[in-house]
């Protein structure tokens, strides 16, 4: 048994696939000194009793490309290490039981082509040719991947760990990491323990690859990792005559999948109610561990698969198979650099797909960890997005009853976890469910998403056709079109930046200039080194030392982090005042009426421009007032002390009958937001977007000295535009857009809509997508003049395209 050196400039700790895949490919990169320890043997975890499918699709252009290379990887591992990985092509076949989820798997076959993945719609009959043994009683319809595939997951990994090791990193097994050393916010050196020796390696970088084991990795390494494991069953018949390789089948609305395996098959499960696992913490010995079977909890899932596949009725059951899997909050797997700490990496929490995402978050991870910066947008998964009170215990395990059947849920539009709810909740969440409130979750708050009318039940009705709020946001979009509209915007991010060099820090970290005046909002992004964005935020000068940065609820921490990591020399001092401020948006044609009774403060454009802040008096309160609008209407954010929210918000409610008032929520916001042309962070904007090529280089100040990102914005001026964020209206007023999917230029394939709504005031489902110029630089008008469609569930609709908004295409109504 080898001995731990005594430095190394990364120690991975965890060897299953993905530890596996990040030395992998961090010795394929070139690093020298990358150590891999494993507390037992490699794979002992959870990827030895892994299924082993490898699906190329996933939910978003960016996790199908590392699907996709994972599969590439994998078929090329085994002439690269000599390691027979089972790795095979044999396709996959979902098959859908209801009318709903045909439009799910069809929606997503197109979404598929739009990603370059190949892909077929097919019917219950061709299903049938495909899979002989499938009993089609009911089957709607079918999707075949003819690329998917399966492999042998503890080959996989053991392939991964011989080509690491060839290409000189060292991955030592029964090697226990029992603790670190910490300067500050770097860990220094992890501590192991090897039979009864122990020692340190002092190192630059630890990567937790822990998987169940990640939270409790991660608390020692002084990082927040939330994940909790669950029971995953499966079953292994006995050996049946005859049977031939078989493409993978998966039944979701029965909770079901299938894999031949040298003439068996293997039937596993992902129900809707999962049963949580070491909730007192994982046994120290677990290694190759299974579970005590529980056949009554999988029963259900049996009966139905042996009337699905009735050659199950007549084969044995050689194996029952009970083993932990880890799951996160949001069922996206963790990674990239902990927001806690400087050099504490994570790829950690699969959630039951992990095989088929090693190779490419591997991948991601280490080009990210050789060059600090994300090689393309990972937001989806990185572990900034987690907020620290996820990694509470109950909360996990709580929510992990869940995650684990949303794998195969039905995945509409809107869906809401069920689970863990209720523990972030605004200084006015019971004001609005008094009046009908409808709440969404999002980052654990719970934000009002629609109001339900007198009589209507106060939840949602899922569906991919028109949902049973769809008229109440229509109600409440036209109510801020044509009067007054007020909405809850408290869960947005609120962090100030202060200190004597406040002015010049965020002149280095943000696009804009913010040499302005006390009161002067700014309209910004903060910029990576090729200009891509990663962060959208307005900022406002609350004081000639102290400016206030309004960010996205869910990207607060990412945000926050990013300017910490950025601090430099700069004397400043950043600090999270979310929770210090309600905020309610008062917008309409009529909200300076409504702020006018009740405040006597001058909300005229001569006092209170567009773009700027005052203090006021409200009720018999006190409020500050920032005049700017995500929804594209006269109106003002009211920030309003936690204290007196209920107070201002009876105020204002009161007044507000006068001019009726509605009540209104998040999808209203949103809808508003994509007739406007507004961009959304995580959809129309990323990392890797270029702010010029995402239409807003009007919040770029290039006279600036020095920002970041300034080279790469006068780069992309002198060379021209690759691509432009295009605004896209249905000419049918029926068909519903939600986003990904496909743009047909002159019936070409050429990208994908970023995001798609319904707008209720043009009359048709709208949306934005990037569509790639014929040549770099080419003109706005010959962009504009081409055909356009969106494919809509694999029909084509023809689009109006155009890169101004299609509501008010001058912002007049803002600046009213």
């Amino acid at each position: 048994m080898a001995t731990p050196p005594n430095q190394a400039r990364v120690v991975i700790i965890g060897g299953g696939v993905i530890g596996c895949s990040v030395a992998y490919h961090l010795a394929k990169l070139g690093w020298k000194d990358v150590v891999l320890l494993e507390r037992k043997q490699l794979t002992s975890g959870t990827t030895w009793h892994a299924a082993g499918l490898i699906a190329q699709l996933r939910a978003t252009a960016n996790m199908t490309k590392l699907a996709k290379y994972s599969q590439e990887l994998y078929g090329n591992l085994e002439a690269e290490t000599g390691v027979a990985t089972g790795f095979k092509r044999n396709g996959s076949i979902t098959v859908a039981l209801t009318n709903e989820r045909r439009e799910e798997i069809y929606r997503q076959a197109a979404m598929a082509r739009a990603f370059g993945v190949d892909v077929e719609e097919i019917s219950p009959a061709e299903v049938k040719q495909r899979y002989e043994h499938l009993n089609i009683e009911g089957v709607t319809a079918g999707v075949y991947l003819p690329l998917d595939g399966q492999g042998d997951p503890a080959n996989i990994a053991l392939a991964l760990a011989k080509g690491a090791r060839q290409n000189g990193a060292q991955v030592i097994e029964r090697t226990l990491v029992t603790g670190v050393k910490k300067d500050g916010r770097r860990i220094t050196g992890v501590v192991w323990e090897q039979g009864d020796q122990t020692g340190h390696i002092a190192c630059d970088m630890v990567v937790n690859c822990g998987g169940m084991w990640g939270h409790q990795v991660g608390k020692m390494l002084g990082t927040n990792v939330p994940l909790h494991a669950c029971e995953h069953f499966y079953i292994v018949t006995e050996n049946i005559p005859n049977l031939t390789q078989m493409p993978v089948l998966r039944v979701p609305d029965e909770c079901a999948y299938y894999k031949e395996d040298a003439g068996k098959i293997l039937l596993g499960a992902f129900e809707p109610n999962a049963k949580p696992w070491a909730m007192d913490g994982i046994p120290h010995d677990f290694e190759f561990d299974q579970l005590p079977e529980d056949f009554d909890h999988f029963e259900p899932i049996l009966e139905r698969a042996v009337d699905r596949l009735p050659m199950l009725a007549e084969a044995g059951i050689h194996t029952f198979f009970n083993g932990p899997e880890s799951f996160t909050p949001d069922d996206a797997y963790h990674l990239g650099l902990a927001p806690d700490m400087d050099n504490v990496w994570v790829a950690a929490g699969f959630n039951s797909i992990g095989i088929q995402s090693a190779g490419g978050a591997g991948m991601a991870l280490a080009q990210w960890m050789d060059t600090g910066e994300k090689p393309f947008d990972l937001g989806d998964v990185d572990i900034s997005r987690m907020q620290p009170f996820q990694g509470n215990k109950t909360y996990l395990i709580e929510r992990s009853k869940e995650t684990l059947g949303l794998l195969y849920a039905d995945h509409f539009p809107f869906r809401q976890k069920a689970t863990a709810r209720g523990i972030r909740r605004t200084p006015f969440h019971a004001h609005l469910l008094e009046r009908g409130a409808v709440m969404g979750e999002l980052a654990g708050w719970e934000r009002a998403n629609w109001f339900a009318r007198d009589g209507q039940n106060p939840a949602y009705e899922y569906s991919w056709s028109r949902q049973n709020f769809f008229d109440n946001v229509r109600d409440e979009h036209m109510a801020v079109r044509e009067n007054v509209g007020m909405y809850d915007m408290s869960s947005f991010g609120k962090i100030r930046v202060e200190g004597r060099d406040a002015m010049a820090f965020m002149n280095y970290i943000g696009g804009g200039n913010f040499d302005v005046p006390v009161g002067k909002i700014v309209y910004t992004q903060f910029l990576n080194s090729k200009a891509g964005i990663e962060a959208d935020v307005t900022v406002t000068r609350i004081e000639p030392d102290c400016f206030l940065v309004v960010t996205p609820a869910a990207t607060r921490l990412a945000d926050q982090t990013w300017m910490r990591r950025n601090t430099g020399n700069f004397n400043v001092v950043i600090t999270d005042v979310t929770a210090g401020e309600g905020i309610l948006a008062i917008m309409g044609p009529r909200a300076r009426d409504v702020l006018q009774s009740v405040s006597p403060n001058d909300f005229t454009n001569e006092t209170n421009p567009f773009g700027t802040a005052q203090e006021i008096e409200i009720g018999m309160g006190t409020a500050r007032v920032h005049r700017v609008t995500y929804v594209g209407e006269l109106g003002w954010e009211v920030y309003v002390p936690a204290d007196q929210c209920g107070h201002v918000f009876e105020t204002i409610a009161a007044a507000g009958r006068d001019f009726n008032l509605k009540l209104c929520g998040m999808h209203m916001m949103d809808t508003c937001r994509m007739e406007k042309g507004f961009r959304h962070f995580g959809h129309d904007i990323t990392s890797e977007d270029h702010v010029l090529e995402a239409g807003l280089g009007f919040a770029v100040k290039t006279e600036k000295p020095d920002f970041i990102g300034r080279d790469a914005v006068l780069r992309k001026r002198e060379t021209g535009l690759k691509q432009r964020l295009v605004q896209f209206k249905l000419t049918d007023p029926k068909p519903l857009l939600y986003h990904n999917e496909p743009i047909l230029r002159d019936g070409k394939t050429c990208g994908y809509l970023s995001s798609g709504g319904y707008g209720h005031h043009v009359g048709a489902a709208i949306g934005m997508g990037y569509v790639p110029c014929v040549e770099p630089g080419e003109t706005v008008a010959d962009m504009l003049a081409s055909d356009y469609e969106i494919d809509v569930m694999g029909r084509k609709v023809k689009a109006e395209v155009q890169l101004k908004p299609f509501y008010d295409p001058t912002g007049a109504r803002a600046k009213a």
